[in-house]
């Protein structure tokens, strides 16, 4: 046997590859040039040429010169002489330098391996591209950016062709082209498609300057060996015309084995030995059973069968291929695990659909539960522990014997890599597998590396870096790879490749050659014996190099050839704004592309169809039937049939705006841009004016003069007992504020119940200086105590009130009034005690102490610091200074006195005297003296706050007796009515300040608009206010209107006016006309975020006019000739807020002033949208209706007689309906009549439920306008009956829905119910079939609401309105503060989403699947509210 497993040639041949780039290695002193190489402060001070090699040197001088490839082995610096030819050339490409160098890699790997060298080796600003960063995407501005950006960009070839045949990269700006791996430049490869479709064609028209190129390759030869020096010259010859460039190279190895160390190349011989026969046959039949069984009738759509059975019959040839190649062992290892292996695409639905996958593994199962019984199934049995016995029984080849011999025979090899390349990924795979638990070969660690598109187990490109850094690190010493590790990887530090498949290609074996970096490594390849073909080959590989360099070198001297005409010209369409290109090559690929970007759904995907006619040479092109061409005919020749076609319609797409003049689908560029629309909608951004209103803002005059006030009564009204009567009081403004306020209402609450404020106007009214400096003292005394409950800020208000100032604050008067008049000797109170304050007033003295009463009526009593009548007392404002709080006296206790027994909470007997000699330390002087009845002061609340049944905790009626002694009187005489209803004045003049800026801005837009649009107030206010003011009225519902209106206004225009335009690019379009962001920015223009009320009003930082508080420091702002606006600060506000207030005051002009008022307010705000009413220009498309569906029947249904049939067949035709006749599908009309219907269910509710909650308005607009809805009441309507449609899972998912129709519609719950998908396209028809009577009726909106209102009967009303599950879990969890999420769920391939809620430290989870996640996700919310009503009660 041991003569059977191995013998061994040697080949004593000198070359190979050593490092990429700058690593190299070679002797001491080149070692340590090249140390000094890669420091990089060094290399930023000295010329990279003075440590240069003499060939490297001579190679740049070269490309300097001309256009250059450098043919040198891999590791002998080819990097290193791009760098020096970048730095050569960098004084062209240092900003503001319109010219860049361009760095080309074949592989994404390459990228950012050469951008990093380029970035610590240059000073230039390098940009490293690949697909992956979405480039593919980016418009012309984004372009533009990165150019005037950058100097260098690294990029795939790929990347650079599509942005020349678009014209955001010109071959012109371009100084420096360079191609790594340039003997990829063949056929039809980018790298040839950017040279024969833009270099060549330049350059035959010497028109424009050309960038320099530069190649490198360590094999000008992409192919088999050439059997004559004459195959290799010309194969050379060949590059250097399509890259017309002149190759370089050296002499011979010689010069570069002074640099690189060289491996040994060894061919191991084997003899081959058979699988036994029977076995083999016997596994081999299991294989082809099992195939039969895998592909029985599968209950897939079409294009999921087709896909299954291909990748079953690919594994089957898979695992054959394994059991003949490499053995038993290894066809069990693949079935385990390609088995085993999980996607990371999960399906929804059952298994009916979408599970090929699912089926695809189960053959795997299948196949490795078969193999195991052909393999020891003790579990001490390990594969390679007799390898005589395992290659004679089959489990494995003499091929992997072999390997596992060579391998073994480098045991003692200190600090082993070792890469062996493989030609399949499956074998890559096994063989891992196989290294890994041989026990002879247990001290190394083997790792697998294969390219990501391999459909079995892809690997991702940081799972390639993180097994490449391992084997450098040394904690993998094994690496099996396929060929990505022959080119783009940087591998150090290897010394042993072994070559298990033998190379295709003479590159192929160069660059694994290269592989074997280390000196004295070697360079195994496994070869079968008496294979003289592989032999024979081999030699021609190893003798490539010299032959390649002698015949470089030959034709050096030889001007390149000129590329063959055919190579570079062919037909071609420009875009002469551009230069924007499609060539015959290209044009398929941008047909395809340009489908693949139209609509589709999961039920067809649009793509061309050509009918080709051989006989006459006549091709037509069918197009989806979303495109506005449908179909393009050529004649031509045979072979080039298809690219003429796609040419021409290439051609003609552009013509109609389908193709922008880049050659790219407009919605591809639209929806790309609109990506990052709305990245940030919810953020907030700088801060903004906080406004107030100008007509309560103004400037303290001199003392002397009389001012003019404007009186409006402020009447307080409540609908509850309370034992304090309101009184009335008398706003005095300095402004006429309008007509809104010349008389109005408005509700308040607390938490006994409403109370009503009557707001009216008086008359105007002179106050003397006198008059006005008491009235603010009364209003800054009497507001202040109510605010702080203390003296603490008392003082500095008084003194602050009576400064002088130019700087304006809010000044406006709140008075006590008396049947309209005001109240003055209430007014007074304020000037009681002249202590508090700085007063200047002389008022008096005491004499104000003074009572009216009959001198013999007079009852003094002594208070802390004088005596007073007890009439005075009856209603004053005390402070007392033993516990600090300032109380109303109501009343005075008769009978009770400082020897009294108080009533104690604790039941202790004390008399009054005992207790505030205990609890304050006071001894009490006048114990005989009556005690007064106090109450504490009002708390003040936001009276505006909607309590939504939750009261706020009520104040004590309780009165406090208080010894007069101990009390210092503040204000007198005022009652307790005053103070009370002055508890109410900051709410009050909130909603005022509020309203006034409603004015305000509903002046702003009328003063610009020449239509009379009368608009309450009170509207607008509603508009402005947010949900968090938490009041009784917000903007959500005017919000929901505004939206439903703007969406059919803005549709309605992008459908007249965009008739080429598909669904897709009109939805887009839409979609930025009216996105957040859009709004937000329209909003900003008009100065909306000053205006908004955002917050909760707070009375504690109510500012009390007159302080110093209120003064504006701002520039005033002008908004109309009339009135100034103020800013009183800055606040942050949220982008969606501003975009909502937008929709707000929409719908606030639309339900006050109707769609034309609607329309004016969007034309103020900067959108161009109109109602034009037009019919549809040309005659219908269809000349027989009635042939596609019933026509007669329908309209019957729909009770509206079309003018243009064919509207209605286009209503019904679905996009899979690939029939010529029928030339549009319903994409667009569905389009149109979503919006329209949105906005009719929307307005119909807004009318019927007047006053409805905000919120309510837009879940009832949810709960009706959804697909679920109109989708039942399409099968109630029998619609599916005529839907035209081509596709079998939409055939059997209609069938399935309209069996279970009644188990899934209840009536009431308006398709919330439905336990499975509705199909889309069902509601889609009575959106399309909306849209197509919109336009035939001349887009007459009654006729829609008359034609399709019977079919969505009975409407949801607010008592039968169901929440959707996932919104009633949503509110459930917000009212009772439990936290919820969903959670994306995969079993065995099925998708699932858990609803999962935390309530009162318990988790609830529910787990369920659907035919979508949308459905999914709904049957998870329905089951986790089931299970929490039944486990928590009261829910």
């Amino acid at each position: 046997m041991e003569n059977q497993r191995s013998e061994e040639t040697l080949f004593v041949a000198q070359g190979g590859e050593g490092e990429r780039a700058m690593n190299v290695i070679g002797d001491e002193e080149d070692r340590r040039k090249h140390r000094k190489l890669l420091s990089v402060s060094e290399m930023d001070q000295t010329d990279p040429e003075a440590f240069a090699r003499s060939y490297q040197i001579e190679a740049l001088e070269k490309a300097k010169k001309g256009n250059t490839i450098a043919f040198l082995e891999t590791g002998s610096g080819k990097t290193l002489i791009a760098i020096m030819l970048i730095r050569a050339y960098a004084h062209h490409l240092r900003k503001p330098s319109p010219f860049i160098a361009v760095f080309l890699v074949p592989t994404v790997v390459l990228v950012t391996q050469q951008a990093e060298s380029l970035e610590m080796h240059t000073d230039l600003k390098v940009r490293k591209l690949y697909g992956a960063m979405g480039v593919d995407y980016w418009d012309a501005t984004t372009w533009k950016k990165e150019l005037e950006k950058y100097e260098v960009f690294v990029m795939t070839a790929q990347i650079l062709l599509d942005n020349l045949r678009h014209c955001f990269f010109m071959l012109d700006m371009i100084e420096l082209l360079i191609f790594d791996e340039c003997h990829h430049a063949r056929g039809r490869s980018p790298y040839a498609c950017i040279m024969t479709e833009f270099y060549h064609r330049q350059l035959r028209s010497n028109c424009t300057p050309l960038p320099r190129i530069f190649g490198m390759t360590a094999s000008p030869i992409n192919s088999k060996a050439s059997s004559s020096r004459a195959g290799y010259a010309k194969q050379i010859k060949e590059l250097e015309s399509i890259m017309n460039s002149k190759v370089y190279t050296v002499a011979n190895e010689s010069v570069l084995a002074k640099f690189i160390p060289f491996s040994t190349p060894k061919v191991k011989l084997y003899k081959h030995v058979d699988i036994p026969y029977d076995l083999w046959l016997c596994l081999a039949d299991h294989l082809k059973t099992l195939k039969f069984k895998a592909l029985r009738p599968l209950q897939l759509n079409d294009n999921a069968e087709g896909s299954t059975k291909k990748k079953i019959a690919k594994l089957f040839l898979t695992f054959l291929f394994c059991l003949t190649e490499l053995g038993v062992w290894f066809t069990l290892t693949a079935a385990k695990s390609l088995s085993s292996s999980e996607t990371d695409i999960f399906f929804w639905g059952e298994r009916r659909d979408l599970l090929g996958d699912s089926i695809v593994r189960n053959f795997s199962r299948d196949i490795f539960h078969a193999f195991s019984q052909y393999v020891p199934s003790d579990p001490e049995w390990c594969i390679g522990e007799d390898l005589g016995m395992d290659l004679a029984s089959g489990f494995l080849t003499a091929k992997v014997d072999c390997l596992i011999q060579s391998l073994i025979e480098y045991r003692r090899e200190k600090d082993l890599r070792c890469i062996i390349f493989v030609e399949r990924v499956i074998t890559a795979i096994v063989l891992q597998s196989l290294l890994s638990q041989v026990a002879q070969l247990s001290c190394w660690k083997t790792a697998y590396m294969a390219g990501n598109h391999s459909g079995l187990q892809s690997q991702t490109r940081k799972e390639h870096m993180r097994i490449v850094d391992a084997f450098r690190e040394g904690t993998v010493n094994i690496i099996v790879a396929t060929q990505i590790l022959e080119e783009g990887l940087d591998v150090q530090s290897c010394n042993l490749v072994i070559r298990f498949d033998p190379s295709a290609t003479v590159c192929s074996f160069i660059q694994s050659r290269g592989r074997a970096r280390m000196r004295g490594s070697d360079y195994l390849l496994l070869v079968r014996s008496g294979d003289s073909s592989t032999l024979s080959r081999i030699t021609n590989y190893l003798a490539s190099g010299d032959i390649m360099r002698e015949e470089s070198i030959r034709q050096a001297l030889h001007p390149c050839t000129p590329l063959e005409t055919g190579m570079y010209y062919e037909d071609f369409f420009c875009v002469e704004t551009t230069g924007a290109t499609v060539t015959l090559s290209s044009s398929v690929a941008l047909i395809y592309f340009y489908c693949s970007k139209l609509p589709s759904d999961g039920y067809f995907r649009p793509s061309p169809r050509f009918d080709i006619d051989n006989e006459s040479g006549f091709c037509t092109l069918h197009l989806p039937k979303s495109c506005p061409i449908q179909s393009v005919c050529i004649q031509g020749q045979h072979n080039m049939l298809k690219q003429i076609v796609c040419l021409k319609a290439c051609k003609k797409l552009h013509e109609i705006g389908a193709l922008t003049d880049y050659l790219l689908p407009e919605s591809y560029i639209e929806e790309e841009e609109d990506d990052t629309q709305e990245s940030g909608t919810n953020s907030y951004e700088d801060q903004y004016f906080d406004y107030f209103p100008g007509e309560l803002v103004g400037r303290c005059l001199s003392f002397s003069e009389k001012e003019l006030y404007h009186c409006y009564s402020l009447r307080l009204k409540q609908d509850f007992y309370y034992d304090v009567p309101f009184r009335d009081i008398t706003l005095l403004v300095k402004s006429d504020l309008g007509i809104e306020f010349v008389s109005t209402t408005f509700q308040m609450e607390v938490h006994r119940g409403s109370v009503t404020l009557g707001m009216e106007y008086i008359a105007p009214i002179y106050l003397s200086a006198d008059q006005v400096l008491m009235a603010r003292r009364f209003q800054v005394t009497i507001l202040r105590l109510l605010m702080d409950h203390n003296l603490s800020k008392l003082k500095d208000a008084l003194d602050d009130h009576l400064q002088e100032e130019s700087l304006a604050r809010i000044s406006y008067l709140l008075l006590p009034s008396i049947s309209s008049k005001i109240d003055w000797v209430c007014v007074s109170s304020a000037l009681f005690c002249s202590n508090v304050g700085g007063s200047s007033f002389k008022a008096g003295g005491y004499g104000i102490r003074c009572c009216s009463c009959p001198k013999e009526n007079v009852h003094l009593m002594q208070t802390r610091d004088s005596s007073l009548c007890s009439c005075m007392l009856r209603n004053s404002l005390v402070f007392t200074p033993h516990n600090g709080r300032v109380y109303c006296i109501i009343g005075i206790l008769d009978d009770l006195n400082g020897n009294s027994i108080m009533k104690s909470k604790r039941g202790e007997v004390l008399t009054y005297n005992e207790y505030f000699q205990c609890r304050y330390g006071i001894t009490l002087c006048y114990s005989r003296e009556s005690l007064l009845s106090g109450r504490q002061l009002f708390t003040l609340h936001n009276c505006l706050r909607r309590l939504s049944g939750q009261k706020e905790k009520a104040l004590s009626n309780a009165d406090v007796e208080l010894p007069p002694e101990l009390c210092v009187v503040l204000m007198c005489p005022i009652t307790i009515s005053t103070l009370y209803s002055f508890s109410f004045v900051p709410s009050i003049m909130h909603r005022i300040e509020s309203m006034l800026l409603a004015v305000s801005l509903k002046q702003m837009q009328m003063n610009h608009c020449t239509q009379n649009v009368v608009v309450p107030a009170i509207k607008v206010l509603e508009a402005i206010t947010t949900k968090k003011c938490q009041e009784e009225f917000s903007l959500e519902s005017l919000e929901t209107l505004g939206d439903s209106f703007l969406k059919y206004a803005a549709c309605q225009q992008l459908f007249r006016d965009n008739k080429y335009h598909h669904e897709g690019l009109l939805s887009s379009k839409k979609d930025r006309m009216i996105s957040n962001t859009a709004l937000y920015s329209l909003g900003c223009k008009r100065e909306l975020p000053g205006y908004i009320r955002n917050e909760c009003f707070d009375p504690k930082y109510w500012v009390i006019p007159g302080e110093s508080s209120g003064c504006f420091v701002e520039d005033v702002k002008f908004f109309s000739t009339s009135k100034n606006i103020y800013n009183r600060g800055t606040r942050h506000i949220k982008k969606k807020t501003v975009a909502d207030v937008v929709e707000a005051l929409i719908g606030a002009y639309l339900s006050e002033g109707g769609e034309l008022a609607a329309l004016v307010f969007i034309d103020w705000l900067g959108m161009k949208v109109d109602f034009v009413k037009e019919l549809q220009d040309g005659t219908p498309f269809l000349a027989k209706p009635e042939i596609y569906i019933h026509i007669t029947h329908l309209e019957s249904v729909l009770n509206y007689s079309f003018r243009d049939p064919s509207l209605l067949v286009e209503a019904l035709t679905h996009g899979s309906y690939q029939v010529p006749d029928i030339p549009r599908c319903y994409q667009r009309l569905e389009f149109l009549g979503d919006s329209v219907l949105d906005y009719l269910i929307t307005i119909h509710f807004y009318s019927r439920y007047p006053g409805l909650p905000p919120g309510l308005l837009t879940d009832l607009r949810s709960a009706s306008v959804n697909n679920d809805c109109y989708a039942h009441a399409a099968v109630k309507a029998g619609f599916n009956k005529y839907i035209l449609h081509a596709s079998s899972v939409l055939h059997g998912q209609i069938t399935t829905f309209v069996q279970n129709f009644e188990q899934s519609f209840g009536g009431s719950s308006f398709g919330w119910e439905s336990g499975s998908a509705v199909p889309k396209v069902l509601g889609d028809v009575i959106e399309s079939i909306a849209g197509a009577i919109l336009i035939d009726s001349g887009f007459n909106k009654e006729a829609v609401w008359e034609s399709i209102r019977p079919l969505l009967e009975p409407l949801v009303t607010p008592e039968t309105m169901k929440y959707q599950p996932v919104r009633e879990l949503e509110l459930l969890c917000g009212s009772k503060g439990y936290v919820k999420k969903f959670i994306k769920t995969s079993n065995n391939g099925i998708a699932g989403i858990t609803a999962e809620v935390e309530a009162h430290g318990v988790i609830y989870r529910e787990t369920c699947t659907g035919e979508n996640k949308k459905t999914a996700k709904k049957l998870a919310a329905k089951a986790v509210l089931e299970t929490l009503k039944k486990c928590i009660p009261g829910i």
